[in-house]
């Protein structure tokens, strides 16, 4: 694959997915959707367009995924849809890949995983910036929202881990979806009392489920076998500045000053980590 290609598929896959938060929040603040309807709609969306990826690449579902990783995979879908109830666009994609990545980086802490110092050092500014983003005052994010969307990223988090060395990760990711469809219907059945539904926020669900999701994650596959550890690494780490900068344009949202500097120091912190922790892996493969 040409490095041209790469370069594109890359950015085409972080647009994908900085867009799943510009969907989410564009549909529940400016249509009658709810979460919960919002959640099932994305989920069965994702399941239709990778499973028709698979199929249309001769490939079989068979016993793809597992419930375990269903279950992390629904928790993140409906955390993240709740949490964009009340939060900016900008502030939960931001608060989503800090909790991602500071799980997968406690993981591997917590498996022996030795740092250097500029590592720790690297950690205890993503966290000061989580914790600064956190911080009481007119520009603080909702603390319902806020929680509800670091649970999301652990889950998350959580989901990716479980997803290293999956021999097909368009089919596992397929499978995975098919399994939460189940559990998205449980939760539309369990809040049908405040069930609201339009045109437009279905289509906005739907558009997150298959294209910024089913798409993105199966573009996302495409390129990675291309892209250093590292590299494909700290390219994620443009995924909350798309979604800030879109959410400026497409959703009138402010740039504050609080949530540059909390910026800076998680995405410069996690950079400080990931960074090395991935050249070092590079270097042993």
């Amino acid at each position: 694959m040409s490095p041209v290609r790469v370069t594109l598929l890359t950015l085409l896959a972080m647009v994908a997915f900085a867009a799943n938060s510009l969907l989410c929040r564009l549909a529940l603040k400016g249509t009658e959707i709810d979460a919960a309807s919002f959640t099932s709609v994305r989920i069965a969306s994702g399941a239709l367009a990778l499973s028709l990826l698979v199929w249309l690449r001769g490939g079989r579902l068979g016993g793809a995924g597992n419930w375990l990783s269903a279950l992390a995979l629904f928790a993140y879908a409906a955390a993240f849809s709740f949490a964009y109830l009340t939060l900016p666009a900008s502030t939960g994609a931001l608060l989503l890949f800090g909790a991602v990545q500071t799980t997968m980086i406690g993981y591997g802490i917590r498996t022996g995983e030795r740092f250097a110092s500029r590592q720790w050092i690297g950690l205890a500014c993503a966290l000061a910036g989580l914790a600064g983003l956190l911080l009481p005052g007119l520009s603080a994010p909702p603390p319902g929202g806020a929680v509800l969307m670091l649970g999301a990223g652990v889950a998350w988090g959580i989901y990716s881990l479980r997803g290293k060395g999956a021999g097909n990760p368009t089919a596992v990711t397929a499978g995975n979806f098919l399994r939460a469809l189940p559990l998205s219907a449980a939760l539309s059945a369990a809040m049908s009392a405040r069930a609201s539904i339009d045109c437009a926020g279905f289509w906005y669900a739907a558009a997150s489920g298959a294209v910024a999701s089913g798409i993105g994650y199966a573009i996302w596959y495409a390129a990675l076998p291309a892209l250093k550890a590292g590299n494909a690494a700290t390219v994620q780490l443009c995924v909350p500045v798309i979604a800030t900068l879109g959410a400026a344009v497409f959703l009138g949202e402010s740039l504050t000053l609080r949530i540059v500097l909390a910026s800076a120091a998680i995405l410069g912190g996690i950079g400080l980590v990931v960074v090395r922790l991935e050249t070092r892996h590079d270097r042993r493969a």
